[in-house]
């Protein structure tokens, strides 16, 4: 029996992904689970595993083609009728339709969170069918997952608001049309497009497409922009102190797989300070006039990759020690690196730490990473004199920069969260009391 493999949705709104390895070939016999392609979207690469075993009779797509949701990736050829237990069905999977038919709950501390990376909802969930899962039949269902529509966000025409597949295409048309047009609604904000001039009249040019995670980077940030009145708070911490017992006690920390870096030690700092002043860890609804405070602690950290800036996040940073901190931070990074990052692995961030401080730079103004409040940057620490006791000394200064979303945070309470930081950092006995 030939069982063709086809690519499952991935992600709200997203109709096909870049294939970036092709882990098979003709004739290769395979495994349930075994991954078959490796694509990439949004910011992450996902890999697709086999949900069958057999041996591979035809590959239709390519490194460096596009996939389509829906369509075949892979022809295998199978003996019998093959069932998969739970325990082998693919993780994959089991997420993907979870996330297509779970109703949209209005208490879920997390319905914001899907944000994170990908572009914003362009059209509002109907607030009449939000708490029940969408009427619609199995195979209108089936045909939105194919294209990549989230079922419970397409108000339906027929009887008690039964959806229909019309109704899906009219959503997906709508949707299309305001990307098309530049439109992005939310918090009552438009974002234009224009036309570029003809670049080639004045000299030879070389033109690339996006990369997806460029693409994502700024649609995301050009949104973000427009529509977080950002204010950038500045100052410095002196961390001489701190530098110090940062080289003592590294090899302690690297003897367990961490790196013992400032990052490391200010994702403690930064839980901490938000447990004082839980504005920072809220997101704003404009369109219910609503403030969400979240009651878990969960940090992106900006990641210089090959291919772009991605913000893994740091899950229960209270609940965790500098080491354990290090330990993660330094294994997410290299997913990242590794372009190994899931879609999960970049959601749920409460709070962003970007630090710069290994290229250079004394300040910077980071964009706040939506639907979160704040963000902290890090620029190059220097050493300078510094008038203490009647005498200049020698001391590490290393600059910060707070950008916030001033609808929900007030300029008094973001220099004291700055400065809650930077007593922490130079009183480093604070972290343990």
């Amino acid at each position: 029996m030939i069982v063709d493999i086809n690519l499952p949705v991935i992600g709200d709104n997203i109709p096909s992904a870049d294939v970036v390895k092709v882990n098979v070939k003709e004739g290769d016999s395979v495994k349930i689970n075994d991954v078959l392609i490796e694509i990439e979207t949004d910011k992450a690469t996902v890999e697709v595993p086999s949900e069958v075993n057999g041996i591979v009779k035809k590959i239709f797509v390519k490194e460096g083609s596009k996939a389509k949701v829906g369509e075949p990736i892979v022809s295998i050829e199978t003996e019998g009728k093959q069932e998969i237990t739970p325990e082998e069905k693919p993780k994959q999977k089991e997420e993907i339709k979870t996330e297509v038919i779970k109703p949209v709950e209005k208490t879920e501390p997390q319905r914001t969170d899907k944000e994170h990376t990908h572009m914003p909802q362009l059209v509002s969930l109907p607030r009449d069918i939000s708490k029940v899962v969408a009427p619609a039949a199995p195979s209108v269902r089936r045909f939105a997952r194919e294209i990549g529509i989230n079922i419970n966000n397409v108000r339906g025409t027929g009887k008690h608001g039964r959806i229909s597949i019309d109704d899906v295409k009219a959503y997906a048309k709508n949707l299309n049309q305001k990307l098309e047009s530049g439109n992005l609604i939310g918090a009552g904000v438009s974002i234009a497009k224009e036309t570029l001039p003809d670049f080639s009249k004045w000299g030879e040019i070389d033109i690339q497409p996006m990369s997806n995670v460029r693409r994502k980077t700024a649609e995301h940030l050009s949104y973000a922009w427009a529509t977080i009145p950002h204010v950038t708070q500045f100052d410095k911490a002196d961390i001489t102190e701190l530098e110090e017992l940062r080289k003592k006690f590294s090899k302690q920390v690297e003897a367990v797989g961490g790196k013992l870096t400032i990052t490391a030690i200010l994702l403690k700092v930064v839980a901490s300070a938000m447990k004082v002043f839980p504005q920072f860890n809220s997101s704003v609804d404009m369109e219910k006039n609503e403030i969400i405070y979240k009651k878990y602690f969960n940090v992106g950290v900006a990641v210089d990759t090959e291919k772009g800036l991605l913000v893994p996040v740091i899950r229960d940073v209270d609940k965790k020690s500098i080491t354990q901190l290090s330990v993660d931070l330094a294994e997410i990074s290299k997913k990242a690196r590794d372009k190994k990052l899931s879609i999960e692995d970049m959601q749920g961030g409460c709070f962003t730490i970007s630090n710069l401080g290994g290229i250079g730079g004394t300040y910077f103004t980071p964009i706040v990473n939506s639907p979160e409040v704040a963000i902290l940057g890090v620029s190059k620490s220097t050493v300078e004199p510094v008038y203490i006791n009647g005498e200049f000394k020698p001391r590490l200064l290393m600059p910060l920069s707070l950008s916030y979303d001033h609808r929900i945070i007030d300029g008094a309470d973001a220099i004291r969260f700055l400065r809650w930081i930077i007593n922490a950092l130079e009183n480093p006995f604070l972290l343990v009391l």
